[in-house]
């Protein structure tokens, strides 16, 4: 038997709202910076992703290729971002960056990949608790609108929205 529950938003102060508009600014700025060098060099932007880590910030930059990520490739793009970051100098602060491949357990970041990985185990993080919970795993059944659908073992089915999930990375078959 098959549930299928929705996740719902609730209230947000304004705060928080402006808090995460500002994220969004500034990721959208780097996507916009980033991703057309990294096609330039005939690579695919897979994700960006920001993590502080005290008062340095890491700066994850992950790309993909039909023929796979070798070192050399990782090193040329981080060059060519690097020379572009420091001109347009859009992270304040200090930062590291980081190149690499997305790797066999790698994580979705935008709705296409939700789409192109349907059909595939994921494990999925929440911003926030549902039913008690954060994290879920199952399969990953698609998209409906910009919602996330999720069956679990439990033969359980959760739609969460797409701006709810704060990580969603692929279970690797063994």
């Amino acid at each position: 038997m098959t549930h299928r529950q929705t996740f719902g938003m609730g209230f947000v102060p304004i705060f928080a709202l402006w808090a995460m508009a500002g994220e969004r600014t500034l990721d959208e700025l780097l996507n916009g910076l980033i991703e057309p060098v990294v096609e330039g060099l005939g690579f695919r932007l897979w994700g960006i992703e920001r993590l502080s880590r005290g008062k340095h910030t890491a700066l994850k930059v992950y790309i993909d290729a039909e023929a796979g990520i070798s070192v050399d490739d990782c090193a040329r793009v981080s060059r060519q971002i690097s020379s572009l970051l420091d001109v347009e100098d859009p992270i304040p602060g200090e930062y590291i960056l980081e190149v690499s491949s997305p790797g066999m357990d790698r994580r979705l970041f935008t709705k296409a990949q939700f789409e192109e990985f349907a059909g595939v185990l994921v494990r999925i993080s929440l911003r926030r608790a549902y039913e008690g919970r954060k994290r879920y795993k199952g399969l990953l059944a698609g998209l409906e609108g910009d919602d996330v659908i999720l069956r679990t073992d439990e033969e359980e089915e959760f739609l969460f929205p797409l701006e709810q999930v704060e990580r969603a990375n692929v279970i690797p078959e063994v």
